[in-house]
């Protein structure tokens, strides 16, 4: 159950496609809920992100404060977009893309298809801040990063903010 490293721009597995996996991989299933439990405020991790270029993700929204998910830890091989419906922008991060956030348009409402880490054929239909995870994720399995959502870089892209703890007093 290795941590993994988890790779930002530019490192060029982020930009390829990644390749089918053809059913469940058990150890890239734990490396990827491993590494994705150990990084502070990630809700999702693809298999690119930790330098494989397999078409795997995880991702659990339950604990952060606007996911509302019903499915709590999902792991998906091979999955794919069936139906998408709406349109939002909303603010994202990504692991890979440390320093910045950005305006990303996404679908309210999707449905997935792929195959979980018992070998199942899974479908789920999300919205909401669930659903912008999951089409997050699927991004990084075709080579897309949030940067390459934006509607311009000029505007929809900020510098991520860092928090210093206050300094005690005299």
């Amino acid at each position: 159950m290795p941590v993994r490293h988890v790779v930002a721009l530019p490192d060029a597995v982020l930009k390829q496609r990644a390749t089918a996996v053809g059913g469940p991989d058990e150890a890239l299933a734990r490396d990827l809920v491993d590494t994705m439990h150990v990084s502070p405020g990630c809700v999702g991790l693809a298999a690119p992100q930790i330098g494989v270029s397999s078409r795997a993700f995880c991702l659990d929204v339950s604990g952060h404060p606007k996911g509302s998910s019903k499915h709590g830890l999902v792991v998906l091989f091979d999955p794919e977009l069936v139906h998408a419906e709406g349109s939002e922008v909303a603010r994202e991060g990504c692991m890979s893309v440390p320093h910045f956030t950005a305006n990303v348009r996404r679908a309210i409402s999707v449905v997935v298809r792929g195959v979980d880490a018992q070998g199942r054929e899974c479908l789920y239909e999300v919205s909401g801040f669930e659903a912008r995870a999951f089409q997050h994720e699927l991004d990084h399995l075709d080579g897309l990063l949030i940067l390459d959502r934006v509607a311009s870089l000029s505007t929809d892209v900020f510098r991520r903010k860092v928090y210093q703890p206050p300094r005690p007093q005299p």
